[in-house]
């Protein structure tokens, strides 16, 4: 897998992406403190404002990046985006009131809606073989990881001698450290699309993606994962620092749990890959979600929360969650050319965490009326609801290369060579506008 590593663009951007999660995973920490120091018991509705504010900006301006990312150089974009996320983290120290977070989360995860797709549209065209492209998924998976668990690690370490609002620090330098790894690479540039019109362009990811069936299961199984993470990431604090009455430092072990299974994942997977087929990986891991939070919740309503337990179930969700996530890219590679890659990847950054959207406020809403059985039961229940409409939407049999019959072109047409009938790698575009053997 680290063999990849060898190429110096892709090493620097990983290495971006490294610095960058670590300094967010410390922000995660110090939110949840935070949050409970303003509000208290209400630490869940905050963190669910939170983290809805921050769907709602993933949502809205994560289409509209993605629309123009193919005509703005993708160095200074990112540059650009990475010194206006170290701004915002750079304020949060001194908020003295809830609303003042809300403002500044706003305009921290509007940056992070338009840097994150644009660059993951980036890494195919560093890597465009599948095979290095697959492992440069897993890595990223396991950097993703490190946000929750070398970051609340080190968070730990940190709070034990100094405040938790410090640890904001360590988000500004991450996104800096970011922007200096960026800008020390050329990055390729992206295949110029059609001119088309700015509805067409904001909306063709999102197009695409509902028109491709194996990208509808993904939208489901994205559904799963936001539900068990949202468990994790809205309720972890309340049950550890209110059900358990433990310290800070507890906060942060417990997320280490979580991010530990999501990497254990992420890990097998390259290889699992070369052997499993993407979909039956995939509804496996938001399986292994459900039973967990269904067995949490068991626990919880007969014998009381335990901290070992807990720890133990955040290791399963994380690898569950894992294997859900990581392999989404090679799908999204599979169902589109290059030159509509930026404004698919938008599409699936957008359309995911419209789920997520839905369960963060839907997770705090639960935990602070009903408490941990019924949140984790009902969160499952949803998980379980995503898992079945992955397998209804995304067929068994999902081959690459697809036998089709063109009735919407002209005999003479370029595409068509002469034959109405004909078979290559499909995905949808404007001679394919809708997924079938008769177009």
């Amino acid at each position: 897998m680290l063999e990849i590593l060898a190429d110096r663009t892709y090493r620097h951007l990983f290495a971006a992406q490294v610095v960058a999660l670590l300094g967010t995973g410390l922000a995660t920490v110090a939110l949840g403190l935070l949050a409970y120091d303003l509000a208290g018991d209400g630490a869940s509705m905050v963190l669910g404002t939170v983290f809805t504010i921050k769907m709602v900006a993933y949502v809205g301006i994560a289409p509209i990046a993605g629309a123009f990312a193919d005509r703005v150089n993708r160095r200074a974009l990112l540059v650009g985006l990475d010194l206006v996320r170290a701004f915002a983290a750079l304020c949060l120290p001194f908020v003295t009131e809830v609303w003042q977070v809300y403002v500044l989360i706003f305009l921290l995860q509007s940056a992070s809606a338009a840097f994150t797709p644009t660059f993951q549209a980036t890494i195919p065209d560093v890597l465009p073989e599948e095979a290095r492209y697959t492992r440069a998924l897993s890595l990223s998976r396991l950097a993703y990881d490190l946000e929750n668990i070398v970051s609340p690690t080190l968070a730990a370490l940190l709070l034990a001698v100094m405040s938790y609002n410090s640890l904001f620090l360590g988000t500004v330098a991450g996104f800096v450290a970011s922007a200096l790894l960026v800008v020390s690479v050329l990055l390729p540039s992206p295949k110029a699309s059609q001119p088309r019109g700015i509805y067409d362009r904001t909306t063709r990811g999102i197009r695409i993606y509902l028109a491709t069936p194996r990208l509808r299961g993904l939208l489901a199984l994205n559904l799963a994962a936001a539900a068990a993470g949202a468990m994790v990431l809205v309720n972890s604090v309340v049950l550890v620092r209110g059900t358990l009455g433990l310290p800070e430092s507890a906060l942060a072990w417990t997320m280490f749990a979580f991010g530990a299974g999501s990497m254990l994942a992420a890990l097998a997977l390259p290889r699992l890959l070369d052997r499993v087929a993407d979909r039956n990986l995939m509804v496996g891991g938001a399986a292994l979600m459900v039973l967990t939070l269904l067995a949490l919740a068991g626990e919880v309503a007969t014998l009381g929360l335990e901290w070992p337990f807990l720890l133990g179930a955040w290791l399963l969700v994380g690898l569950g969650y894992s294997a859900v996530l990581t392999p989404a890219g090679r799908l999204l590679r599979r169902s589109a050319h290059a030159e509509d890659r930026p404004t698919l990847f938008a599409g699936q950054f957008a359309l995911s965490h419209a789920c997520w959207l839905v369960t963060y406020p839907l997770s705090g809403w639960l935990m602070t009326q009903h408490g941990p059985v019924v949140a984790l039961g009902l969160l499952a229940a949803l998980a379980g609801a995503g898992a079945l409409f992955a397998l209804r939407l995304w067929p068994r049999e999902d081959p690459e290369i697809l036998e089709h019959t063109h009735d919407n072109l002209p005999l003479d047409h370029p595409h068509l060579r002469g034959e109405r009938r004909h078979a290559h790698p499909f995905v949808v575009d404007d001679e394919h506008p809708r997924w079938s053997s008769h177009l």
